[in-house]
């Protein structure tokens, strides 16, 4: 890869972070009527086991850099709520590619608490892109008290609105120059400590294939996070962020060739498209911003 632009190698990475974060969504919903919390540990146990041998590997600390600590810990309080919610969601909504939508209204939420918290400014167009993109997941979540789906697709919505809590802590980490591989180690670290008891208590027996397919969930979800972790490192957030919506298409695919023939419909793909537009419009918003910076 010597001869790929890190811009290129950024656009790979975000990719295939996104097919493994579709793969993750296909295999819980494999998984079948499993606790939540169960499925929260196995997602975890592989992360943690992946990340300690980089860490290893690498010959890296066991330890926070200076001053993230508490960081760290309230991004594995919100990064846990945030899987809990997506995980409820794909688990209990007819289709898998409305709980991935509603999980991708991260960044703009993202864009909320960096503005609240890290006193990062946000631009009128933004706002209107932040609006657009609430506008696109009511379309999903239909809400209603007639809509049998709205308890987890709230739960998907709350799910987003957690993840973007944890990214904001993990760009100010960053900031701070923090190891994304002990970012990831902590978070799933955290995550197994706090489901482990309830396992202890209320384990559900699991088929073979039922156990395959929650560590292939591990798998796919320490994929997702390290592909994720190196997109940014090769590329900024501004260049590469809205590569990540192919997510929605690879669990599209996922979900009507493995999942009962799954097709959204037409309010949530209007949804869809209205959330993927404001996404889009940020992106080349916010390229013609640091265009505008450099001259």
């Amino acid at each position: 890869m010597k001869n790929i632009s890190d811009k290129k190698k950024g656009i790979i990475c975000i990719l295939f972070s996104a097919l493994c974060f579709s793969g993750m969504s296909s295999f819980i919903n494999l998984s079948g009527d499993l606790p939540t919390p169960q499925k929260v540990f196995f997602r975890n146990l592989v992360a943690v086991i992946i990340a300690s041998a980089a860490l290893i590997k690498n010959g890296e600390p066991f330890k926070p850099a200076k001053g993230t600590a508490p960081f760290h810990l309230l991004r594995s309080v919100a990064g846990l709520a945030g899987v809990f919610g997506n995980f409820y969601a794909t688990t209990h909504m007819a289709h898998t590619a409305d709980a991935a939508m509603l999980n991708k209204l991260s960044p703009f939420f993202t864009l909320v608490f960096s503005a609240i918290f890290l006193k990062e400014a946000v631009k009128s167009k933004q706002v209107l892109a932040i609006i657009g993109a609430l506008a696109g997941a009511m379309l999903v979540i239909k809400p209603s008290f007639n809509n049998a789906e709205l308890l987890p697709s709230l739960a998907g919505f709350f799910g987003g609105l957690c993840a973007g809590a944890a990214y904001t802590c993990v760009r100010h980490m960053g900031n701070k120059g923090e190891n994304g591989r002990f970012t990831v180690f902590f978070f799933s670290a955290f995550s197994v400590a706090l489901t482990a008891p309830y396992l202890f208590f209320n384990y559900h027996p699991m088929t073979s294939k039922q156990l395959i397919y929650l560590l292939l969930v591990g798998i796919c979800a320490a994929g997702g996070q390290f592909g994720i972790t190196a997109a940014y490192t090769f590329a900024p957030s501004r260049e590469i962020s809205v590569y990540d919506y192919s997510n929605i298409l690879f669990t599209a695919i996922e979900g009507y060739l493995f999942l009962g023939h799954q097709v959204p419909d037409l309010w949530s793909v209007v949804g869809y498209i209205l959330i993927i537009l404001m996404a889009v419009w940020m992106f080349i918003y916010n390229n013609k911003q640091t265009g505008l910076k450099k001259q």
